[in-house]
């Protein structure tokens, strides 16, 4: 009869090479549900058998404690960086130089392509994953293994128990996530990544690993540092043995008999550059045989047996024609360059994003401008700065509007803050996301009115602001595609049901910025009512306990724009609840003003409705732990705060022993 380690080993095996499929081969062989049901059962074992978690388990993919900082690690070997080749010609020179030293019968290439993005090196002990180093200096690099283990198509052990491997390779963000991690950091009003090869290195060096695992890279592996037990004297051969030991390997890379195939092969990806899924700068060309590299050897810096092949930057000359202002759906005012069409990188770009007005201020660009395009991550065409030297005179400075060209609102700029917004809640810019988050369980819990459902509402104009969906009509919402009757009912059982939700609740469902559900509980209990944040000041704010500059600021703005309180008046006179009575200090017992901080996972209730019951008995939740820190509470699989208290000697609860104590704080009041 089987035991539990027997079923571990099933899973372990199945999910690997589940995830070879996946990730490597780019083709799935059982469907995401199926694969789910296996990591769940896998994680539950493990769960019930802590002493059968090992290192190499999928379950120990994504890391959650956050590092203080990286260790160094120093190479076996000094990872060497690269001769440059500029031309064709300066290709056939290289070629030449090794004819000098090697002889002609060992005078064969790789050609493969040249990942941008950041050098590593992996250890596999025994077939496991133990070290995970940036190239740093060549000699010494950081130690990266906990991020490296949450980057889904590096495998966690090798299809064979190899005493030991060490192989080099590249990280790189691919392009669909480059783009959409710049998306949403211009949507945050952050500077984005310049391009996939920053965004790599930046989201491979964070302390917080469950931040890389949240960053979509990926890997190829090209190189044999050292192996043990196996004997390989080729290129070629040993990409293959990468390959079948279940490590990624660009499928791009090819055999060229001679220095002819290198150029037509450099030639060729040249133009296909922009068809690949992830950016390349060129093409890194290696002599074949190991034999013929020994001869040749290296410098200080580089291997005389290789080379890399740097495409030339593909940049144009176009004409700035006018600048669109838009908002996007967080409210923040984006500037849009109207260009000359331009053919450039595989596409003809007509518009380019300015990222913001300090970019716009530094790089002096002005409207009638000639200036110099390129494609950012070869996708998202940026100005790389104006040609002065063509000016005319007659070109105009581009200015920061004062008010929201979709709604009139006055724009403004928070302190520290790159971007302006418009903080109108109801600006139809940002309406949807607006309703989105006002409806989100978070916010208001409005049952059955999710997105797709409040596109149907503002396409058919039933509503136009926040405070319309107060006054929605059962017979409106029945006449909706795929609503009905009860569904109507139910939609308007639920948006009056929302009406008595706690002050806090309505605070977190405005959406203002900086201001999240705990930050809205510590004001709801300062402030008892919403018309009184209007006489509020910044100053006034900043003396309540965690509230700091930027969410005085934030708050102030928001309650400074008519239209928002408006909307407020509104929900209002539709008997939402905008008020609380002051809260009786002495009714509130023992856990007031106490200060909780919860980590990992509990199983008999979510972190917000341990946050609400915390609340209702007076004491606050903080997200870190620290020397006024009351309690600790440790769910499963707690983070590096459960760490930080014992350093502290913190009271740590159990959630029993939490749950305890809440129904004995309920019982004495």
């Amino acid at each position: 009869m089987s035991g539990p380690q027997d079923r571990i080993n099933e899973l372990r095996k199945a999910i690997r090479q589940h995830d070879y499929h996946y990730y490597v081969l780019d083709a799935p062989v059982i469907s995401d549900a199926d694969y789910d049901s296996l990591l769940k059962e896998l994680t539950e074992l493990e769960k019930s058998h802590p002493e059968l978690i090992s290192l190499d388990s999928p379950t120990q993919r994504v890391g959650g404690k956050a590092m203080e900082g990286f260790a160094t690690v120093l190479h076996r070997f000094s990872l060497l960086s690269m001769d440059n080749a500029f031309s064709m010609q300066e290709l056939r020179d290289f070629d030449r130089k090794v004819g000098r030293t090697a002889a002609k019968e060992q005078i064969s290439y790789m050609a493969e392509l040249k990942i941008d993005g950041l050098s590593i090196a992996l250890v596999y002990e025994d077939g496991v994953l133990i070290n995970a180093a940036t190239r740093g200096d060549g000699q010494l690099g950081e130690d990266v293994t906990a991020n490296v283990r949450t980057v889904k198509n590096i495998p966690l052990s090798l299809k064979t128990k190899i005493p030991r491997l060490e192989v080099r390779g590249e990280i790189f963000m691919p392009k669909r996530e480059f783009l959409r991690l710049n998306q949403q950091k211009e949507e945050n009003g952050e500077k984005p990544f310049a391009n996939p090869r920053n965004a790599a290195a930046g989201s491979l060096r964070q302390m917080d690993p469950a931040i890389t695992a949240k960053r979509a890279l990926a890997a190829f592996f090209y190189d044999i540092i050292y192996v043990e037990a196996y004997n390989i004297e080729r290129q070629e051969e040993a990409l293959n043995f990468l390959k079948d030991q279940g490590l990624p390997v660009n499928s791009e890379a090819r055999y060229c008999p001679d220095i002819d195939d290198v150029c037509r092969y450099a030639q060729e990806y040249q133009e296909k550059r922009h068809e690949l899924a992830y950016e390349i700068d060129g093409v890194v060309v290696k002599l074949d045989l190991f034999a013929g590299r020994r001869e040749l050897g290296e410098t200080s810096k580089s291997p005389r047996w290789a080379i890399a092949y740097k495409f030339p930057a593909e940049q144009k000359e176009t004409r700035l024609l006018g600048v669109e202002i838009n908002v996007g759906r967080t409210g923040i005012i984006a500037p849009t360059a109207l260009l000359e069409p331009v053919f450039i990188a595989g596409t003809t770009v007509s518009r380019a994003s300015m990222h913001n007005f300090d970019l716009i201020k530094e790089k002096d660009i002005r409207i009638g401008d000639y200036v110099l395009l390129h494609k950012a991550g070869d996708i998202i065409p940026e100005i790389i700065r104006p040609l002065p030297e063509k000016r005319c005179g007659r070109e105009l400075a581009i200015e920061v509007p004062k008010y929201c060209p979709s709604c009139g609102s006055r724009v403004i700029r928070l302190d520290g803050e790159v971007a302006f917004r418009c903080e109108n809640i109801n600006c139809p810019a940002r309406l949807k996301e607006s309703l989105i988050f006002f409806a989100s369980r978070q916010g208001m819990d409005i049952g059955g009115l999710g997105p797709a459902l409040i596109e149907q509402l503002l396409d058919k104009g039933l509503v136009k602001k926040i405070d319309d969906l107060y006054v929605l009509k059962e017979e409106d919402l029945a006449a909706l595609p795929r609503m009905g009757k009860k569904s109507a009912e139910n939609l308007i059982r639920a948006i009056e049901d929302s009406k008595n939700r706690p002050l806090y609740r309505l605070i977190t469902a405005l959406g203002i910025r900086h201001i999240g559900i705990q930050s809205a509980r510590i004001l709801a209990k300062q402030i008892y009512n919403v018309d009184d944040f209007r006489k509020v000041t910044a100053a006034d704010l900043v003396s309540i306990p965690e509230i700091g500059d930027k969410m005085a600021e934030s708050i102030a703005g928001f309650f400074s724009e008519p239209r928002n309180l408006e909307s407020l008046e509104n929900l209002k006179r539709a008997g939402v609840r905008t008020a609380e009575e002051e809260i009786d200090v002495e009714k509130r017992g023992e856990l007031e003003g106490k200060s909780f901080v919860l980590t990992g996972s509990l199983e008999s209730l979510t972190r917000n409705e341990a946050g609400e019951k915390l609340a209702e008995l007076g004491a606050r939740v903080s997200g870190s732990v620290g020397g006024k820190t009351d309690y600790v509470v440790v769910g499963d699989n707690p983070g590096s705060k459960y760490e930080k208290a014992l350093q502290l000697g913190v009271k740590i609860l159990t959630e029993g022993e939490f749950l305890a104590l809440l129904q004995e704080t309920e019982v004495r009041n």
